[in-house]
């Protein structure tokens, strides 16, 4: 239960500002605020969510323990590191109406945004994966939700602030865990 509930804070977090949760907000303005789009983030959520999930537990079970909490803190630094990473869109002259290309771009930016190496660092350190991959799955919905529902209103907010404050708490946890597990704390 633990895995799920951080792992849903943490991912619906991360992705404040997140170039999915910012495409999402652009489109549904652009769109008029489309159902069709939130079906499309749903679906991507899930299955990047399922994706790091699962490579997450995959790739730690083929660790020793403090190997596998390098990877935690490997992760968590990666995902600190996109978050200070700037987040540059081009505003689209001619939004395409096309919803499977929305789902691939949504998709492809959802893969390897900081929220969700932070489903695969829950998944390598949990036992219930899962409950880690639901949570994730979530948390994204949340966060594209909002996007959604705010539309261009949503970049008004200190999205740029918030990312930089959440990139520190990620460097600190995984610097701390990196520590930890060289027996240095």
């Amino acid at each position: 239960m633990d895995s799920f509930l951080f792992c849903l804070i943490a991912v619906f977090a991360l992705s404040l500002g997140a170039r999915d949760q910012l495409m999402m907000a652009r489109m549904s303005q652009a769109s008029g605020g489309a159902g069709s789009l939130m079906l499309i983030g749903i679906v991507t959520s899930i299955l990047s969510a399922s994706a790091m999930a699962f490579a997450g537990s995959g790739i730690a079970a083929l660790l020793p323990e403090a190997a596998q909490a390098m990877l935690i803190a490997f992760m968590l630094i990666m995902a600190a590191f996109e978050l200070v990473w700037p987040v540059k869109m081009k505003e689209a002259k001619e939004p395409t109406q096309s919803k499977g290309a929305f789902g691939i771009v949504l998709a492809a930016a959802q893969v390897r945004d900081a929220a969700r190496f932070a489903v695969f660092a829950f998944a390598a350190g949990s036992v219930l994966i899962p409950a880690a991959g639901l949570g994730g799955a979530l948390g994204g919905i949340a966060a594209l939700y909002l996007g959604h529902a705010m539309g261009a209103e949503l970049e008004r907010w200190p999205l740029k602030n918030i990312r930089r404050a959440l990139a520190v708490l990620a460097l600190l946890a995984g610097i701390y865990i990196a520590l930890a597990a060289r027996g240095w704390v």
